[in-house]
């Protein structure tokens, strides 16, 4: 089973066209004259929006997922259209659906049908319009303008049926009276289960920093009130740091990875999780996806590698050879959040003492990854059931310095009471906003070009710290769209480094873990055998290099028209009035 808790309220029905569909009724057993009597039928109603519109452990066709990545943190043995540049216009789908607004709608027009108080109605109203809020911000990043619905559309409403795509400007102060309304209405008390004014107060953060960026860097748009959004996303993220209740988790030996691996969801940093559970059969994959060759041998990629800082808070791209050291030197004295998501030299398993090296039959960049990995006894397919961040505060905590480092308003204060406090979980030394502008990573720099100002040095190392903490947690291609750094999913994705053909120690223990290979194959035990050239490339053949990946499938990304997704063609046949996005012919 894919997905979580399954309200069983006979309430949803599958919709596909926006223009042919938004007219139905989403019950088939209760009317709008006899629903919402009661609470609890409030409370049974919004549920159903929990399990349907957060996103799950797998992709969908919006391409949610809360750990499967496929971007260029992540690298699989394919590449998804994305990043290949053959994307096409679908004729349906392609995440152009509505049917979940047009149950969130439903409620929001006759909650207060069945006569319950407004105090209490609110409370679920709230939900429902935080929803709201949710779905129009996914549509808005994948299309752009989109058609703003705040009521449910009656078969002979042909003007609402017909209506243009309402401009992003519209749309998103539409989101924020929404996500306002949530933050004033919803409960205070703290679940990770519910939306909470702190939920909204999240969401927001995300949302504001997300559109405040994109207006900022998306000249080409010529879209107003880029600072508007970034500021508003600072109110919201410091309300949530100021007065709600929560912390960064600290409270382990390896505190990053029990945040991932913990059986329970650990509420004193997550704000919202989906959650599963072994004794109701609910489970998601992430441990047979890292372990196995059935999902691509996912791996970190090496820029994301080479961005993790010393541990003492010095770059490691700054050493002299960082680009040719082996596996087992380059994971020394790093970041501690680099052991605690891929298998570094002496990892073992929750519940294990065996020290394990990466499985190079289960990534392709040897790089394996074990944040969200918990014990042996989940390792069956579709047998994990730890819960899955979608909300966090670490997150809140770095949409806040972001937003003031864009907004030119950061103060070291600020980065003490938000980015150091997420590097202080692995006791990582401060970052120092005058040492950081004085002195801008030229390897990031490379890597961000659009970066500029008196703050470029403080915003590149945001971008390496909200890299580095969010891996796998379904944020990182909005990141490049809002930046305007869709360049980067170009690059020659890669692994490790190599010098050519050998037998190669990787944790230091004297004895050979991998050997790559030309020619007939060796036989020796306990290794693991690469052939290069098929089994493996690296980048100069015989002479070594990084593993590269894919190399000979071409990457582009065309930057007049792929920030945005193209609408299905069956959309524009139904509604003429609706438009293509820009070169999208």
């Amino acid at each position: 089973m894919k997905s979580s808790y399954y309200c069983l309220i006979p309430v949803l029905v599958v919709l596909t066209s926006c223009s042919k569909f938004l007219d139905r009724q989403p019950l088939s057993q209760i009317s709008p004259t006899t629903a919402f009597r009661s609470e609890s039928e409030l409370r049974l109603y919004v549920r159903s929006f929990y399990d349907r519109m957060l996103p799950n452990a797998d992709n969908d066709d919006r391409g949610f997922s809360l750990y499967n990545e496929g971007v260029d943190n992540i690298v699989k043995n394919s590449l998804p259209n994305e990043l290949t540049g053959n994307r096409t216009i679908p004729v349906s789908g392609g995440g152009w659906n509505w049917s979940e607004l047009r149950n969130v709608n439903y409620f929001i027009q006759n909650h207060r049908n069945g006569g319950v108080d407004a105090a209490v109605a609110n409370k679920y109203l709230a939900v429902a319009r935080f929803f709201r809020a949710y779905f129009y911000y996914n549509m808005v990043a994948r299309f752009g303008d989109v058609p703003w619905y705040s009521a449910v559309i009656q078969s002979n409403d042909s003007a609402a049926l017909q209506k243009p795509r309402d401009p992003r400007t519209l749309v998103l102060d539409s989101v924020l009276a929404d996500l306002d309304f949530a933050i004033a209405n919803a409960p205070t008390e703290k679940s990770p289960a519910e939306v909470t004014r702190w939920t909204a107060l999240a969401l927001k953060s995300r949302i504001c920093l997300f559109e405040g960026t994109f207006r900022k860097y998306h000249d080409e748009f010529n879209l107003p009130d880029a600072n508007k959004f970034l500021e508003e996303c600072v109110k919201a993220a410091d309300e949530l740091i100021t007065r709600g209740p929560y912390s960064i988790f600290k409270g382990s030996a390896e505190p990053y990875r029990d945040l991932f691996s913990s059986q329970a969801v650990n509420s004193v940093e997550i704000i919202l999780a989906r959650q599963y559970s072994s004794t109701l059969q609910v489970f998601h994959n992430v441990n047979y996806y890292t372990i196995t060759s059935s999902y691509g041998k996912p791996g970190l990629e090496k820029r994301l590698v080479n961005s993790y800082l010393m541990k003492d808070g010095t770059r490691f791209t700054d050493i002299p050879g960082y680009d040719t050291m082996q596996f087992y030197t380059e994971t020394k004295n790093r970041d501690p959040r680099l052991a605690q998501t891929i298998r570094i030299p002496g990892y073992t398993r929750i519940g294990s003492t065996v020290k394990r090296t990466p499985d190079f039959g289960a990534t392709v960049t040897g790089y394996q990854l074990t944040k969200y990995v918990t014990g042996e006894s989940d390792d069956s397919f579709t047998k994990s059931f730890n819960p899955l961040s979608i909300l966090r505060f670490a997150e809140v905590l770095l949409n806040y310095a972001e937003a003031k480092a864009e907004l030119g308003t950061l103060s070291q204060a600020d980065l003490d009471k938000s980015v150091n406090k997420i590097r202080d979980r692995v006791q990582l030394p401060a970052l120092n906003m005058a040492a950081a502008n004085a002195n801008p990573d030229t390897y990031l720099a490379n890597q961000y070009r659009n970066v500029t100002g008196v703050n470029k040095g403080v915003v590149l190392e945001i971008r390496r710290e909200r890299r580095i903490e969010m891996v796998m947690e379904n944020l990182r291609w909005n990141d490049l769209m809002r930046w305007k750094e869709g360049r980067l999913l170009t690059e020659i994705f890669k692994g490790m480094y190599f010098p050519g053909p050998g037998r190669y120690d990787l944790d230091g223990d004297g004895k050979a873990d991998v050997n790559i290979y030309t020619g007939t194959k060796p036989t020796e035990a306990g290794v693991f055998y690469l052939k290069l050239g098929s089994e493996v490339d690296l980048e100069n053949n015989t002479n070594g290099g990084n593993i590269v990946v894919n190399r000979n499938i071409p990457k582009k990304f065309n930057e007049q028209r792929d920030y945005l997704y193209p609408v299905p063609t069956q959309e524009l046949l139904l509604n003429p009035n609706l438009k293509q996005n820009p070169n999208w012919q």
